[in-house]
């Protein structure tokens, strides 16, 4: 994994929280010595910032001079379960989704020029790994993302074809400024994005976009399925059904919402 040294313009306080970036599932323990190298910094430096992180709980040592991620991240995460009106307000109508459907459900919240799940239910006998809470997907690729990007403010999308004008292509939604824009209007007019296999082969994924109380796009509700299980015919449907939870959520999200809440969230 590259370090961030080279990162212009980055900030001390950045930098030292970048260093939470490198704790992954794959990868969950890291030495003194490693996150000087991946940092970058000085000896002196890295040893500050590791001190910091781990007097606020989110470093702990462990056995052998690693490191690993702290308790109070457990702690952020049962405030964020407590607190958050897309988790609050999207969780019920999700359920029911998934109950009715019999397919496993997603709420994901855009973050970071990324897509985040937030919640999920499992369907019985579903694929292991599907996306589950606390997993990104790409911002270009899959329902639920693109139910997201179709929403997001003309400025913002000619800022990430700009910077993502490969990517997008290659997710098929057009070699142009004019062909991306189009592709954007019809999953709008639709009120919901349908992909198979993007985020991963052969799972049909259905999604329809969640909003605050002044309209911003927050996120998307949505199913996802092994494909064949789905036959075409029966599509339509499902996403009527999926469009329907949405609009629920949305009503319950503003409700929760505290006045002044969670604007929409600008794609880095």
């Amino acid at each position: 994994m590259a370090g961030f040294s080279s990162e212009r313009g980055a900030s001390s306080l950045e930098k030292m929280l970048a260093l939470l970036d490198v704790f992954t599932p794959t990868a969950p323990a890291w030495s003194t010595e490693e996150l000087i190298r991946y940092s970058g910094a000085s000896r002196s430096t890295c040893y500050r910032y590791i001190k910091v992180l781990q007097d606020a709980g989110l470093l702990t040592p462990v056995a052998g001079g690693a490191w690993m991620l702290g308790p109070r991240v457990i702690e952020l995460d049962r405030t964020m379960r407590l607190t958050d009106p897309v988790a609050i307000g999207g969780g019920p109508p999700l359920r029911r989704l998934a109950r009715d459907t019999g397919h496993s459900g997603l709420l994901c919240v855009l973050f970071s020029g990324t897509v985040m799940c937030v919640d999920d239910v499992p369907a019985a006998g579903a694929p292991t790994g599907l996306f589950s809470r606390g997993q990104r997907r790409p911002l270009f690729a899959g329902a639920a993302s693109k139910a997201i990007l179709a929403h997001l403010p003309p400025h913002q999308l000619r800022a990430l074809f700009a910077r993502h004008r490969t990517a997008i292509a290659g997710a098929g939604l057009g070699a142009d400024w004019d062909a991306f824009r189009t592709a954007l209007r019809v999953i709008r007019e639709a009120g919901h994005s349908v992909t198979i296999g993007e985020f991963r082969p052969g799972i049909l994924g259905i999604a329809a976009p969640l909003f605050n109380a002044e309209g911003g796009v927050l996120g998307s509700l949505g199913i996802a399925a092994e494909a064949h299980r789905v036959p075409a015919r029966q599509r339509t449907a499902l996403a009527d059904r999926v469009i329907a939870a949405a609009k629920q959520a949305c009503t319950l999200i503003a409700q929760e919402q505290p006045r002044g809440a969670r604007p929409a969230r600008a794609v880095g």
